[in-house]
């Protein structure tokens, strides 16, 4: 090796040392001087806990995130979570929320999740469910519907707007491929308020109800008029004709009475009348049924015989 060769070597071996030994020194430095990240831990799903599920011990753990990442409503604590039922389905690793539990104390099954001051009814009708082609799932939105017959008219009125379902059947929750089979249905759980479980027990046993589906977003109440048979295009009557009345012709008028001059002459019982028309001249003498004073009336005035 030359010693040309040989300086070369040696000059390459010292600047990598130095770039090696700088680096680490950089990386150590930024590493000591990297703030710690607070963290707190967080209850979790281990597994997909449908709606009304109780959890349990073994369904949930503990996991610590950084704090600033906790989400509001998050608990700490696993028995804070334990046998509480689940108000809204949970997947896998997801944060369970005190909002999804149903309170502490508040049981297991269908009562868990009817929460303060609502109630469940149930509608026992089969075509209710089937409104829809088996598309009513647990969770879902949907306007009531009442068909009936008043007084003498079919009619078709929306009777409560943005209702949610609890239950189809005995499910509380929505099946994998997110129908039902509708032939199998027999019954659907609302939650309602005291008084809307009234006006549904009232138009069950008045008429017919149905069910109309809607966004789970849309909870704008929509004002609607109720549907009349007799409004129906293709069924309304055509209107009848307004009857002809025939009018009679106006009676002819009846030709004026004639108007005479009437003259006395003197005290005698001399009278003349003249007709206005120039009509020949009546002289007569006083009658029977003419009024003695107009002997001393006027000798001139305008009467009617």
């Amino acid at each position: 090796m030359s010693f040309r060769t040989l300086v070369a070597v040696v000059l390459a071996l010292v600047f990598g040392g130095s770039a090696a030994v700088g680096v680490n020194s950089l990386v150590s430095k930024n590493q000591g001087s990297r703030p710690e990240v607070e963290t707190v831990p967080m209850v979790v799903a281990v597994v997909d806990l449908p709606r009304g599920t109780t959890i349990t011990p073994d369904s949930v753990k503990t996991r610590r995130i950084p704090k600033d990442m906790v989400p509001t409503g998050a608990i700490a604590k696993v028995e804070d979570a334990v046998d509480r039922a689940v108000f809204i389905p949970l997947v896998r690793d997801e944060p369970v929320l005190d909002g999804k539990l149903a309170p502490k104390g508040a049981g297991r099954g269908m009562a868990a999740l009817v929460p303060a001051g609502m109630r469940a009814f149930t509608i026992h009708t089969p075509n209710v469910a089937s409104g829809v082609a088996g598309f009513i799932m647990p969770g879902n939105k949907v306007d009531i519907l009442l068909s009936m017959d008043y007084k003498g008219v079919s009619m078709t009125t929306t009777l409560l707007q943005h209702l949610e379902i609890l239950a189809v059947d005995q499910r509380i929750d929505a099946p994998a491929d997110n129908k039902v089979d509708s032939s199998q249905l027999r019954s659907v759980t609302l939650l309602v308020t005291p008084d809307q479980a009234a006006k549904l027990d009232l138009g069950q046993s008045k008429g017919s109800l149905h069910l109309s589906l809607r966004n789970i977003k849309d909870d704008v109440a929509v004002s609607s008029r109720p549907a009349r048979l007799d409004e129906l295009e293709g069924l309304q009557e055509p209107p009848k004709p307004e009857p002809v009345v025939e009018v009679p012709p106006p009676a002819p008028a009846a030709p004026p009475a004639p108007k005479y001059v009437t003259i006395y002459r003197g005290l005698g019982n001399s009278v003349e009348k003249h007709l206005l028309d120039g009509g020949p001249v009546v002289v007569r003498g006083l009658e029977a049924d003419d009024d003695p004073a107009d002997r001393s009336a006027t000798p001139a005035a305008f009467n009617s015989p």
